[in-house]
């Protein structure tokens, strides 16, 4: 409870502080309490930075888009592929500049006030009007200023929690002296008071050096200057690498042959020769406003019925009962069945009718049914793990808003997976995803009628067992008794 009373403070100022006037004396003002929200900014604009480092293009180009669960129920596009990383990207760093620019309201600089106006005229038209844009020996040095400033506000974060739970222990200490801690010896209750005495100076005297040394002494001006002009490198970057033009806004149609290492100078990059009525609809909504409608999927996918998350869950769970099938009861089937949509029901049906409901005794075929299983789950499983990957810190992003303050300053120690959206579900094709799910379906069920077989003719075997080693102990004793009554 006591460490959330200044943690508390955080979320209450970046919700109500910021959004009062810059300070009428014109006196720049420090980041204090706030150095945490600014620090989850910075590695998130960090984590953007270094997605497009020539190793992550190289990977994403010759790994991402050729993963077989990509090519198969997403797009063999790959055009259409780096269009969709290239958006992702791009929204991301949109929405820190949006973030930014409410940092920018406790600025003195007037420049500040407009930076999402700059930052989409910048996107639109590569006009860098107040030359914001780094060059790449400044970048490489901006980044590793942000690096120690993340590293030295986590150290601040974590040296305020001890020093919260060193003050609140000793205010309990105090609070119980008359009750809770009335058979203490006063000379121990003393001696114990005076050491939490001690470790909370000296936990201060660690507070205030870190402070000094992290986001909290900064001004406003100069961590929006920073964040501002490292957005606007990042966005010359993303531009430079997926090959896109100022003058034509249509995203990539391929990468560019070259290896991209070229950072982004003063001259702006080529603009790309095509041009069509799609592309000058696209440049008359402006850049920012198509890349936000590349990450709507379209109507054939999974994340246009909203059931990514769903069928991810899904086959993380078949993928549990193939590890499994002895394991799996009849409960547990009837709980997998209850998951599927009323189309996957029916596809599910129909399979099994060309399977039919013999008994499953063919070892071979059940050794071709699991090939067949791990087959598919090679490629489906990863997708459907980076779906919950993809979601869960989305979905974080969006608790820390409003629920948690504690999670919130987390945010900025927290690293995060490499994921896109291009990876998982929610560009997938639905019905080519129903598709792979049913032939799971039907190869676990039967899998799972032959392990139920087997166990039952091994079950009936220890009893035929059974019953004739009775039946030989039982004639052996008859025979013992006939020979005792002869002698």
């Amino acid at each position: 409870m006591a460490r959330e009373t200044w943690i508390t403070r955080v979320r209450s100022a970046f919700s109500a502080g910021l959004g009062s006037v810059r300070s009428p004396t014109g006196k720049k003002t420090h980041v204090g309490i706030l150095a945490f929200e600014v620090a989850g900014l910075m590695s998130r604009l960090l984590h953007i930075h270094r997605s497009l480092s020539d190793a992550h293009i190289a990977r994403l180009r010759h790994d991402t888009l050729a993963f077989e669960g990509v090519r198969k129920i997403v797009s063999d596009d790959d055009a259409f592929l780096l269009a969709l990383a290239c958006a992702e990207f791009t929204d991301a760093l949109r929405l820190v500049v949006d973030s930014t620019s409410v940092l920018a309201a406790r600025c003195v600089e007037p420049c500040f006030s407009e930076i999402k106006e700059a930052f989409k005229l910048f996107a639109d038209t590569g006009s860098d009007v107040y030359g914001w844009v780094f060059t790449k020996k400044e970048m490489e040095t901006r980044a590793k200023k942000m690096d120690k400033y993340i590293s030295s506000t986590a150290t601040l974060h974590k040296e305020m929690e001890d020093l919260s739970d060193a003050e609140h222990a000793l205010k309990k200490l105090i609070q119980c002296n008359g009750g809770c801690n009335r058979s203490l010896a006063t000379t121990k209750l003393v001696r114990t008071i005076t050491e939490i005495q001690e470790k909370i100076l000296w936990q201060r005297q660690e507070v205030k050096y870190k402070k000094q040394t992290s986001l909290w002494s900064c001004t406003f001006d100069a961590v929006v200057c920073l964040l501002t002009r490292s957005a606007f490198t990042v966005l010359a970057r993303v531009k430079q690498v997926f090959g896109i033009g100022y003058e034509s806004h249509h995203l990539p149609r391929s990468l560019s042959t070259s290896p991209a290492v070229v950072y982004p100078s003063s001259d702006p990059p080529p603009p790309c020769p095509e041009s069509s009525p799609e592309n000058d609809d696209v440049k008359q909504i402006g850049f920012l406003e198509s890349i936000s409608a590349m990450l709507a999927p379209p109507p054939p996918s999974l994340g246009s019925a909203a059931l990514a998350q769903h069928y991810a869950n899904l086959i993380i769970v078949v993928e549990k009962m193939i590890r499994t099938p002895r394991a799996v009861g009849d409960e547990a089937r009837d709980d997998l069945y209850a998951m599927l949509p009323a189309s996957l029901r029916q596809l599910l049906r129909t399979r099994l009718r060309g399977v039919g409901r013999g008994v499953a005794a063919d070892a071979e075929l059940a050794v071709k049914w699991r090939e067949a299983l791990a087959s598919i789950m090679d490629w489906l499983g990863p997708m459907a793990h980076a779906t919950v990957r993809w979601q869960g810190e989305r979905s974080f992003e969006q608790r820390r808003k409003t629920v948690s303050a504690h999670a919130a300053t987390a945010v900025t120690v927290v690293p995060r997976a490499n994921v896109l959206l291009l990876q998982t579900l929610h560009f997938a094709h639905k019905e080519k995803t129903e598709a792979a799910i049913a032939e799971l379906l039907v190869g676990l069920n039967y899998v799972w009628r032959f392990e139920r077989e087997m166990s039952s003719q091994m079950l009936l075997l220890l009893n035929l067992e059974l019953t004739a080693s009775k039946f030989v102990n039982n004639k052996s004793i008859n025979n013992d008794e006939n020979i005792g009554t002869e002698a």
